[in-house]
């Protein structure tokens, strides 16, 4: 079997939202120390955040890419979901925890912005690149989903590849983020209360919490062993029933190895008069069918086992359930 590659549309898109991102935080941090303004030191650590995020998104591609060796013959797909777990984190603790923080504090003391200019400045510059970069996000999310035959949503949900799945979200919270600055700077400079700009703080912390929670749920699952959607493992079961020599599926087992590799195992009722050559022909067979209809099915074992018995508290898979 060939080994899993880093996508090159996976690995563009966090290269230029990594790109986007440290120019982004650098105007930022400019704005928020001339003008003071909570909400925008806090959107600078959001895009130093994004940025960090990038960096390690790119390592969990790279990495996770290495081809299968002797210690790890299934490849190092799994460690993508470490490094992407530990951009989570840093977003979850340095994102969220800064702004939060921040913005109670502002709230608190009620320190004084200075120059709002600056800041309208910024948030404007930095809306037009999150824009750009969100962009490319949503159409490498759109023509995923076209090849997996389902919605941009439930790509989003269910996809193995987490680099796009967090940049889209990143982006997305990032121009919210910049929605939630402007007014907070703005109400704050209409009342004159900097009550607004530590709220907006705040909730720009909460928004980076629930991204992170979510990335980082998504990729706990996909590092304890999750299953392909319910309706691949259909379409791999009809496949393997649709072998000759099998008289059905008892079980059928999945995992997400990686962005792009999935694990196979079944264990199948042969017909009692199949040789021994034929259930290696059609062993050979599956491995060739399920290949060149899921390119990402790269390991397929097949057991042979009697009908008979309990069968792991499973219902049989295919068309004899």
């Amino acid at each position: 079997m060939t080994q899993p590659q880093a996508r090159p549309e996976s690995v563009g898109t966090v290269l230029v939202a990594g790109a986007a991102n440290l120019a982004i935080a650098v105007a930022k941090l400019i704005a928020g120390v001339l003008s003071g303004s909570a909400a925008m030191l806090s959107e600078a650590v959001h895009s130093v955040a994004d940025t960090t995020t990038e960096v390690l998104l790119y390592l969990a591609l790279r990495r996770g890419s290495r081809p299968a060796d002797a210690r790890h013959p299934f490849g190092y797909g799994k460690e993508s979901y470490v490094w992407a777990f530990l951009a989570a984190l840093f977003t979850f603790v340095a994102g969220a925890g800064f702004a939060i923080t921040h913005g109670v504090t502002t709230i608190l003391v009620h320190e004084h912005s200075g120059d709002y200019l600056v800041s309208y400045i910024v948030l404007a510059v930095s809306f037009a690149i999150e824009s750009v970069s969100l962009a490319r996000a949503v159409r490498q999310v759109r023509s995923e989903s076209r090849r997996w035959r389902t919605t941009p949503r439930r790509f989003l949900r269910l996809t193995s590849d987490t680099a796009v799945k967090a940049v889209f979200l990143e982006d997305a919270a990032a121009l919210i983020g910049l929605v939630l600055a402007a007014t907070g700077v703005a109400l704050s400079q209409l009342t004159g209360d900097e009550l607004w700009d530590g709220v907006a703080s705040i909730l720009i912390g909460a928004l980076l919490l629930v991204v992170a929670t979510v990335l980082a749920h998504s990729n706990i699952s996909l590092l304890v062993g999750r299953a392909v959607p319910e309706r691949l493992r259909g379409e791999i079961a009809d496949e393997l029933a649709a072998l000759p020599a099998v008289r059905r599926v008892d079980t059928l087992l999945t995992m997400q190895l990686g962005p792009g590799d999935v694990l196979v195992a079944a264990k199948v009722d042969f017909d009692d008069e199949a040789s021994g050559a034929r259930i290696e022909a059609a062993a050979e067979e599956a491995e060739r069918r399920l290949a060149a209809r899921h390119p990402y099915v790269r390991h397929v074992f097949l057991d042979p086992t009697s009908g008979a018995g309990p069968r792991n508290g499973r219902e049989p898979d295919g068309p004899a359930a």
